[in-house]
């Protein structure tokens, strides 16, 4: 690297889950680190649940900015680079809280695009790779974040396609797995759901080699390693898709708390993970791929670099990159599937799904036999999963009225169902009953069958009065907003 003094800068990276800090000697191809620092902040936890950072989360994050201002001085830092992503783009009150931040450091954030954030994410998880001559000819990078997903593929290191999704782990736990751990049932409806929407993904080169970064990437080797004990072979940090499965299996056995306690997670980062492994997983299998690459690298050692690169126009430079992409192949963030938004997409999913427990509706009115009573629950619980996922984006008043609509057909399409499962399990034990347990075993089960008799009632006049264009208004009123987001 040459004996001349390199300058010291610094990189805070304020994102979905985290606010993270390197500080480093830099090189236009290289970094020596003295600091490396993340705090799980989750902005994106309340831009997910109100569509703006609250109070609470904002005065934590100045906190945590302050603290890392000041720690890059102490180290020499002569510029400090503030970049806000995804979370930060989403929020309604993104202006007020730049301008907080930027009036207590005196320095200014630059709130980046998802296609600077693709380019960024490439520079910074890639940089050893190139450095130590180690890259393949062809490689994708996958960047999980809280609030979006990063792609990219480049070839002989120029990148050939970029792409930023506004899915991350934060946001797909949110929305799909409330439970500590999650159920089979919000696993199932998670992937389901990432299967559908990567299926839709028009990517244009499949890399032989796929390097994720990204905290929950990171988190998920190191579980890994302490969970599974990887061999030396395997420092060079590396998930296999049995690894990640075997990740899935013991975060969907183990709570938050115990995989902390355990595996020396921060709580905050075990909590988020069910959702990282499931993404992984869905990428991986997506792109046809067995294995991935862990880079400890990523946006801010990718902004580092380019500032070193291109001096204090490092920014414009890399969104010129991000617009027009190295071989014309770059696509803008409201082109991920086919030439879908991504609200194109909730749209027509919604609507598949509306659809389809509407047709189940219409053969209830006909016959409420078991089997239909199932296969509809089944669609309203997917079509509820799906509207909770699009939550933020939709308008608030139709939202309401329409989720209250499916949260109640699926209430009481829910206890006929578990009545027949009773009367299921109650047949059963009838009849190997001896003499002396029939008399009560007989009682229960009119009890429960008078029981089913009622909800039947109940639930044949709500099907009655759910008028299936009423419904199809309502899910159209929610994408009034389309054009705003």
């Amino acid at each position: 690297m040459g004996s001349e003094p390199r300058p010291v800068r610094a990189a805070i990276d304020i994102g979905s889950n985290t606010i993270h800090l390197v500080v480093a000697r830099c090189w236009p191809d290289h970094l020596d680190i003295l600091a490396d620092e993340l705090d799980l902040t989750r902005l994106g936890e309340s831009v997910n649940v109100s569509g703006a950072i609250s109070e609470e989360k904002t005065q934590q994050a100045l906190l945590v900015i302050a603290h890392y201002v000041a720690l890059a001085r102490r180290l020499g830092a002569e510029t400090i680079l503030l970049i806000a992503t995804e979370a930060i783009r989403r929020a309604s009150n993104r202006e007020n809280f730049l301008q907080r931040i930027e009036q207590q450091t005196s320095l200014p954030v630059a709130l980046i695009s998802g296609e600077a954030e693709a380019v960024l994410t490439f520079y910074g998880a890639t940089y050893e790779l190139y450095s130590g001559g180690h890259a393949p000819l062809d490689l994708g990078v996958v960047d999980l974040g809280g609030g979006s997903t990063e792609l990219v593929t480049a070839h002989d290191g120029q990148i050939t396609w970029r792409i930023s999704l506004p899915i991350g782990s934060g946001w797909l736990l949110d929305r799909y797995l409330p439970s500590d751990p999650p159920t089979h049932q919000e696993r199932a409806g998670a992937r389901a759901f990432l299967q559908d929407y990567l299926r839709n993904l028009a990517i244009p080169f499949y890399p032989p080699v796929l390097v994720a970064t990204g905290g929950s990437a990171n988190s998920l080797w190191l579980l890994a390693e302490r969970a599974f004990g990887l061999t030396a072979a395997q420092t060079q940090r590396s998930l296999s898709a049995d690894e990640l499965a075997q990740c899935e299996g013991l975060l969907a056995a183990l709570s938050a708390s115990e995989i902390a306690e355990r595996y020396g997670q921060p709580y905050k980062r075990a909590r988020i993970l069910p959702a990282g492994v499931l993404i992984l997983r869905a990428v991986l299998a997506r792109l046809g791929l067995d294995q991935l690459l862990i880079s400890p690298h990523g946006i801010r050692e990718g902004a580092l670099l380019a500032y070193e690169r291109h001096g204090p126009a490092w920014l414009s430079e890399i969104e010129k990159q991000g617009t027009i992409g190295n071989q014309g192949q770059a696509r803008r963030a409201d082109e991920q599937t086919q030439g879908e938004s991504f609200l194109a997409y909730g749209r027509r999913l919604l609507t598949e799904r509306l659809e389809k427990m509407l047709s189940w509706r219409r053969l209830l009115l006909k016959e409420p036999d078991e089997e239909a009573i199932h296969k509809m629950r089944v669609a309203s619980r997917r079509l509820r999963a799906a509207l909770d996922a699009y939550r933020g984006y939709l308008e608030p008043s139709a939202f309401k009225k329409l989720y209250r609509r499916i949260k109640k057909t699926a209430a009481l399409l829910g206890a006929v169902r578990d009545s027949d499962v009773m009367l299921l399990g109650l047949r059963a034990l009838l009849s190997d009953a001896n003499a002396d347990e029939r008399p009560a075993l007989l009682w229960l089960l009119a009890v429960l069958e008078e029981q089913r008799s009622q909800q039947i009632s109940v639930l044949e006049e709500h099907l009655r009065e759910l008028d299936a264009e009423t419904l199809r208004s309502q899910l159209a009123a929610c994408f009034v907003v389309e054009e705003e987001c």
